[in-house]
């Protein structure tokens, strides 16, 4: 089936279940960024992969929505398949409730499973939509899943525990601190459905998200107790010994019944985060009080303690290790041919294999040459694997998973000798995220305030990038950490020990891209801490070179110019005893000063 006749065949069932319209997003029952193969029904309906994208199916029309890293993309991908692309953010362009009040009457209904929406999204939907008339119905039985034949079965990878040498915290120190939260709000039982929570709280990992060692499972939390519900042929007898007197394991499907049961208990108020739980929990729960706020467990995560922080640090040191061989082998192995995007992308995951403890890939690395590089989240298939030639840029944003922490690193590097405009745009590039970097800020900042740093240089010759700045990272987990970021959206202010990245770029379409990608700690800048007051400030983590001969001296200011030096010591500083003598070579040429 082509895109066109899976739609037209979603059509036949609307019609049967009585709906004018019917909702895809991109999202499995636990509202993951990154899905399980076999949730991936956005994906599969209407050909665009993109991590991220939401479809709305008319009678006769059809729009899916996705942001700026995916517009070039999803323009090819969507090509001939009789659905709009949306282009989220551009003067325009209606949000998706607009849409569907414009294309349905009176009396016509919305459908969704509401296994895979969640709280907040369904009540966005049935409150805009109300005043027009226009119903939300919700049926459990997915009606993409009714045609998709050759449906993947779900992960049945084994559970393993995250150990407490890594995690920096026991579960049950994490369980008394989440029930403390509870009892504050008055709570007698969290529901948790994101996978990421769910691991971090009870450290457990798996593989059932590609990239991202989440395990498929519910959890409720309660004052005395705790319930994790997963397919049991997942578990091990060595997390069982960990989980004992801690949680109680179940069948993953047994969660509906408990929730119903729990529902049913006198006087019981749940606490259920609305992003991220799946509607259907919410009906299950009938009448139970809600308190409905995000999970205490996301912002606990998102501080990471002197063991992770350690964790990270060495990751980092290994990481590095495979950029710089991987940037050495690059400049060595393309004057040859037959380096291609994809060649390229195996052979830094080899050098990341070499390294101690690399148990995987954090996402699928972005590998673009030339034009390619233009395309925020180009994905290279064997369609569109281009040849690297001796000139042009080359970018590659890739990451790994360690137990000790999660990389996320991007370079941009020139294949041959650069023009004027890639180096102008390079040094801009560079020069905001060295901005963002040295800024020191007050506690209690937030990272929207702090990203405009970011784009200073690039503003000043009306440039500008269709992304955000940063993203948090978990400690081997989901390499998007929420709940800070550096994006033009409100989050909690930044807190020392949130890990972010600082990654501005510069795309032109059809020619090249430019990004330049560092994970940074915020740390307590001492000197600017006093009087009661704290002053935070950036420490990067990442440890590899940035191309010098992108870089345009004269552009850049004192401060920025012995940031990136005391930047390159520091990397050859960690980076060369771990290296042999023609790579630590390689390294010194490569980080020497501006």
């Amino acid at each position: 089936m082509n895109t066109r006749s899976k739609v037209a065949a979603l059509r036949k069932l609307m019609q049967k279940h009585g709906m004018d319209m019917y909702y895809v997003p991109s999202a499995d029952p636990h509202q993951s960024e990154y899905l399980p193969e076999n949730w991936k029904f956005r994906s599969w309906l209407s050909g665009f992969t993109g991590s991220a994208g939401e479809l709305l199916v008319g009678m006769r029309k059809a729009g899916l929505w996705t942001d700026g890293r995916y517009f070039l993309q999803a323009d090819m991908q969507l090509a001939g398949s009789g659905i709009t692309l949306m282009r989220m953010g551009e003067p325009g362009t209606p949000d998706m409730v607009d849409w569907v009040a414009s294309r349905l009457r009176k009396g016509q209904t919305l459908g969704m499973d509401p296994t895979v929406v969640s709280v907040s999204t369904a009540a966005m939907f049935e409150k805009r939509l109300k005043p027009c008339g226009i119903k939300v119905k919700f049926l459990t039985a997915n009606l993409v899943a009714r045609l998709w034949k050759d449906r993947p079965d779900a992960c049945l990878d084994p559970v393993t525990v995250h150990a407490t040498r890594y995690a920096g915290e026991t579960v049950a120190s994490k369980l008394k601190r989440v029930r403390a939260e509870m009892k504050t709000a008055g709570c007698g039982a969290h529901v948790l459905c994101a996978l990421d929570q769910i691991a971090w709280l009870l450290n457990i990992r798996s593989n059932d998200v590609l990239y991202t060692p989440v395990v498929t499972s519910y959890a409720i939390v309660t004052g005395r107790g705790c319930t994790l519900y997963v397919d049991r042929r997942k578990m091990t007898k060595a997390v069982a010994r960990a989980l004992k007197g801690k949680a109680t394991v179940k069948d993953y499907d047994a969660v509906w019944e408990d929730l119903k049961a729990l529902g049913r208990r006198k006087g019981m108020k749940v606490w259920v985060d609305p992003g991220a739980t799946n509607r259907r929990v919410q009906d299950s729960l009938g009448r139970a009080a809600l308190h409905l706020a995000p999970s205490p467990v996301t912002a606990m995560k998102a501080v990471k303690n002197p063991v992770q922080i350690a964790g990270f640090v060495e990751a980092h040191r290994r990481d590095g290790v495979a950029m710089v061989k991987f940037l050495r082998w690059l400049e060595r192995a393309v004057p040859k041919g037959g380096v291609t995007e994809m060649s390229a992308a195996e052979q830094l995951r080899a050098f990341r294999a070499e390294g101690e403890n690399f148990m995987d890939l954090s996402f699928d690395t972005i590998s673009g040459y030339a034009a390619n590089g233009a395309i925020i989240h180009y994905s290279a298939t064997p369609e569109t694997d281009a040849k690297l030639k001796p000139r042009g840029l080359y970018l590659i944003d890739s990451g790994g998973q360690y137990p000790e922490g999660t990389t996320d690193i991007t370079r941009t590097v020139a294949l041959g000798k650069p023009t004027r405009r890639e180096i102008e745009c390079f040094t801009r590039v560079l020069m905001g995220t060295i901005d963002c970097t040295i800024t020191p800020f007050p506690e209690g900042t937030t990272g929207q305030r702090q990203e405009m740093f970011a784009r200073r240089a690039l503003w000043m010759i009306g440039e500008d990038y269709a992304h955000g700045t940063g993203h948090g990272v978990g400690q081997y987990l989901g390499v998007h950490e929420g709940p800070h970021s550096l994006k033009n959206i409100v989050t909690p202010p930044l807190r020392e020990g949130n890990i972010l990245s600082i990654e501005p770029g510069h795309y032109e379409a059809g020619r090249f891209g430019i990004r330049i990608e560092n994970l940074a700690f915020v740390v307590r800048h001492e000197k600017l801490s006093k009087g009661g007051r704290t002053w935070l400030t950036f420490h990067p983590v990442t440890l590899c070179p940035i191309d010098r001969r992108l870089i345009d001296r004269k552009l850049l200011s004192a401060d920025q110019r012995d940031w990136l030096n005391a930047y390159h010591a520091r990397v050859y500083r960690e980076l060369a005893p771990r290296l042999d003598r023609e790579h630590k070579a390689w390294l010194k040429k490569a980080t020497r000063p501006v």
